[in-house]
């Protein structure tokens, strides 16, 4: 953990929140790559899950929600840890991190408080007045404003049944104990889908999408040794899930698997709840059958920034003669760089910045002129750059460029007019 934090902030992938200021516990700001590999996980998700499905549509619903949606999902009664307090030194921590018999870990007294639970959600007011009529949320999860808009989706789109709404977004919870790094954070960003489907389908679809949501994470990378599906037993269920499975990954903060998504199947606790204190009747109307159906949702819930930190994890090696990040091209901030071989020789210059123009509508290009040839190379193989591309005498000569591969190391002379379409057969092999 301490090698990827150092790298992460050394590359510009993520540095801590505010830290002209001493930071702010809980929150990392992404920096130039950090924006363009999250970006990429983004949508590669989104492609996923609503560009190649017909039935999967699209919200971005607000941050902000009436007061009344979190009291109707159970928020404002059943979102809260259990907390305790060092008696001595009055430092907080979560219940579940308290050992039998731990003493505090910044005073070493043994003596805490007895567990009391703490509303997670972040509270604000809306409006000109401070009041309890003008109270408002900082939205914990995204899912809420899907189960909102389910009646909008079903009167403009007029899906049948299964169909999905996805949304990707910001939200927001007042972690008592925040940390490792982006593992648990207080401002954070999910994807989530919202998957309904007919009642009597659910375990089907609830057993389609724990496999589904697997293959993906593999796809991309992880490796199969660091990830596992774990079904919760009955006594970890959520108040509104009739089950639920998390993909776990190896954090090398725990000696055990963590969470990294959740798949639940929510029934119809989230439709009906909110059609008994909204007065909306929210149903699906069955053509074939006449009949108002109240679907069951099957949920896959992950968390961005968790996504980044298993696989800035699971991509980082350490070689012999070099650091490398073997993320998947998909994922990489950058696809190409492009290099003269020396930066003080115009011609080689003018002939690399030609390729780099060429190259940057099709990819996103890194222009690396620092240092030796070899600085460069380990640079790039430190940030996951797959392919690099040189520019040299023999360019000049022929029009051939050298391209080296991240993982193999090799190298090949290619044509530079034919680099895009080289590039891009390679990317998606």
């Amino acid at each position: 953990m301490e090698k990827i934090v150092s790298l992460a902030k050394r590359r510009g992938f993520i540095f801590p929140g505010s830290e002209i200021y001493g930071g702010l516990a809980g929150t990392w700001d992404y920096g130039p790559l950090g924006v363009l590999m999250k970006d990429n996980i983004k949508r590669a998700w989104w492609e996923n899950i609503v560009g190649m499905r017909d039935e999967v549509f699209g919200v971005d619903a607000a941050i902000l929600m009436n007061a009344k949606v979190w009291e109707a999902s159970g928020h404002v009664t059943h979102f809260s840890d259990p907390m305790v307090d060092c008696k001595k030194c009055k430092l907080r921590y979560r219940a579940d991190e308290i050992l039998t018999g731990s003493p505090c870990v910044n005073c070493g007294v043994k003596d805490f408080t007895e567990a009391r639970e703490f509303q997670m959600m972040f509270k604000t007011h809306a409006g000109p007045v401070e009041n309890s009529s003008s109270a408002v949320y900082l939205r914990p999860e995204t899912a809420q404003g899907i189960f909102t808009n389910f009646k909008n989706v079903i009167d403009t789109m007029h899906p049948t049944l299964p169909f999905g709404i996805a949304q990707i977004g910001k939200a927001f919870r007042n972690e008592i104990t925040p940390g490792n790094f982006l593992f648990r954070s207080r401002e954070f960003e999910q994807m989530e889908l919202e998957y309904f489907v007919l009642p009597e389908d659910d375990d089907k679809w609830y057993q389609y999408w724990v496999k589904e949501r697997l293959r993906w994470f593999l796809d991309l990378g992880i490796s199969e040794a660091n990830i596992r599906a774990r079904e919760y037993a009955n006594d970890e269920l959520a108040h509104y899930s009739k089950a639920t499975t998390d993909i776990e990954y190896r954090f090398p903060f725990s000696r055990d698997f963590k969470e990294l998504e959740g798949i639940a199947n929510r029934t119809d606790f989230d439709l009906k709840n909110h059609a008994g204190a909204s007065g909306t009747e929210l149903f699906h109307y069955d053509e074939g059958s006449k009949k108002r159906i109240v679907p069951y949702v099957i949920e896959p819930s992950v968390g961005v920034d968790r996504a980044v930190l298993a696989f800035l994890l699971d991509a980082y090696m350490e070689e012999e003669e070099r650091t490398v990040l073997r993320l998947h091209p998909k994922l990489a901030p950058y696809k190409v760089a492009v290099f003269p071989l020396l930066a003080n020789k115009p011609d080689l210059v003018d002939r690399a910045k030609n390729i780099y123009g060429m190259l940057k509508p099709s990819f996103s290009v890194a222009w690396d002129d620092i240092g030796n040839i070899g600085k460069r190379y380990r640079r790039q193989d430190e940030i996951g750059t797959p392919y690099c591309v040189t520019v040299d005498y023999e360019t000049l000569e022929d029009g051939t460029a050298t391209v080296r591969d991240r993982d193999s190391m090799k190298q090949e002379r290619v044509p530079a007019s034919n680099l895009t379409d080289y590039i891009e057969d390679k990317l998606k092999s």
